[in-house]
């Protein structure tokens, strides 16, 4: 079993932002969303710690807060914390997607 410690990081990233949204604004939102996302992503890089190719949690929760922190980004043009995350996420996005396609690619030979 090799451990997915970047998607790892990443969750404990996004549940890290919403305390610290919390801590600094009082923001009830930022924290649930946070914990919310960041849990999901920590499940997800459980399940793809344990199974490589069980990566459609992952994929999917990191283009759903990447949709989200881009077009909240584009609306206030703050990098901090919505471009940062959304550009994380992107990244995220990207590099599910390639594992994806490898994935689909290995299967149909």
């Amino acid at each position: 079993m090799q451990v997915d410690y970047v998607q790892f990081a990443y969750a404990a990233t996004v549940a890290a932002g919403g305390i610290f949204g919390y801590v600094k604004a009082a923001s009830i939102p930022s924290l649930s969303a946070g914990l919310v996302f960041g849990s999901l992503l920590g499940f997800g890089a459980y399940q793809l710690s344990k199974n490589p190719n069980n990566l459609a949690l992952s994929l999917g929760t990191s283009a759903v807060l990447g949709g989200i922190m881009g077009v909240r980004y584009l609306n206030s043009g703050k990098i901090m914390p919505a471009g940062l995350l959304a550009a994380i996420s992107l990244a995220m996005v990207i590099r599910l997607g390639a594992r994806q396609v490898i994935v689909w690619s290995s299967k149909n030979e």
